[in-house]
């Protein structure tokens, strides 16, 4: 059971115990809703389903439908014998730029999840971190951090403040 169905099986029976407290006069609409963790007009939804279908009506039917938008089982079937008798062991990128110029009309994660899927192409690992925390320079002056402003120390007299840093000295003597 995947994280989805548990949860619509979760939803199912505490629908059952909010609907029972509220046919019992036990809770009021909004606080069998607040069980539920929805609104008030969702429970009434969840209520006018479960009278005409039943705990069915409540099922989320996103989970039993194919998406009309997913590819046909021949179109992947194709995709995957033409990089395995012409263009085995390339890679997904490049694979891409000759599936594009034969006409193919999927975007590039399509492509490479697919040929991932059937392991004709391997997952890359994680590449490193893009921005790495630099460590403090161990000489002094090695890097040297400025900064200024102006303010007014005495009246009517504008004075810059200019200030410097060293990073590599970090308190040593």
């Amino acid at each position: 059971m995947n994280r989805a169905e548990w949860l619509q099986e979760t939803v199912r029976m505490r629908f059952e115990e909010a609907y029972e407290g509220w046919q019992t006069r036990r809770l009021s609409q909004e606080e069998a809703a607040r069980l539920l963790g929805v609104c008030e007009r969702t429970f009434r939804r969840y209520i006018n389903r479960y009278n005409e279908d039943g705990l069915q009506g409540l099922a989320d039917k996103r989970l039993s439908q194919i998406s009309r938008r997913r590819a046909p089982v021949d179109e992947v079937m194709k995709l995957v014998e033409q990089y395995q008798s012409r263009h085995g062991g390339w890679s997904a990128k490049h694979f891409y730029s000759w599936y594009q110029r034969d006409g193919g009309t999927r975007s590039y994660s399509w492509v490479k999840n697919r040929l991932q899927e059937v392991k004709a192409v391997q997952k890359t690992t994680n590449r490193e971190v893009h921005r790495k925390r630099r460590e403090r320079s161990p000489l002094p002056g090695m890097l040297l951090h400025q900064d200024g402003s102006t303010h007014e120390w005495v009246p009517d007299q504008h004075w810059d403040l200019i200030v410097t840093m060293d990073d590599g000295y970090a308190g040593r003597p």
